[in-house]
């Protein structure tokens, strides 16, 4: 089944902080591929060494988007890493094929915590925010990322095995520098905006 690419995109420049830049290249397949093994490998090295948390704080906490629609936080996920020096926001969505009934959604919320291992291995991370789907079905996952080319790989990587599960055309991404998750969330007004382009990802 084909999945259509990521079909916005901005300039591929350096952008200024809170600038967003909407769905950033994929990579080849084989690059993704050696890319999320050596990720793996680092969550396994991670998870060694009790790098990785799960904190509470902020679970059960809904947040509502500039599209109208609200989710809710399930899971997060912390690594411990210093103060990022490239703070970067990422938002990554997509609606899962096939997944309709409540117990279904309730089975990928317990299940993907398996799927911790396809992106806190990867270089930059820092954090991670799990939203359950919204009225449409959408899932969205909020990071903290210290730097914006680390961001723009891993979601580079991520889209494949995301489209293994997703709906057709419906993984998108979002990233914005110089942005801290926390700041964000609590003062949406320090993220740009992109006219036109329904602004799932934006918090209000």
């Amino acid at each position: 089944m084909r999945h259509d690419a990521p079909v916005v995109r901005l300039g591929e420049g350096p952008l200024r902080p809170g600038e967003p830049r909407l769905d950033p290249a994929r990579s080849t397949a084989w690059r993704a591929i050696g890319a999320l093994l050596a990720c793996a490998a680092r969550f396994v090295w991670r998870v060694a060494r009790r790098d990785l948390h799960q904190p509470p704080a902020g679970v059960g906490r809904e947040l509502r988007f500039a599209d109208g629609s609200t989710a809710r936080v399930y899971r997060v996920t912390v690594s411990d890493h210093q103060a990022p020096r490239e703070p970067t926001l990422l938002v990554v969505s997509f609606r899962l094929r096939g997944v309709r009934r409540e117990w279904e959604h309730a089975t990928f919320r317990v299940e993907s915590v398996c799927n911790t291992l396809l992106f806190a291995g990867f270089p930059g991370f820092v954090s991670k925010r799990w939203l359950d789907h919204d009225q449409n079905g959408v899932y969205r996952g909020i990071y903290q990322w210290d730097g914006e080319a680390r961001a723009a790989a891993y979601v580079g990587a991520l889209w494949w095995p995301l489209a293994l599960v997703s709906a057709n055309g419906s993984i998108h991404a979002t990233i914005v520098p110089g942005v801290r998750t926390d700041e964000a969330l609590v003062s949406p007004a320090l993220l740009g905006s992109v006219p036109g382009a329904g602004e799932w990802w934006r918090p209000v």
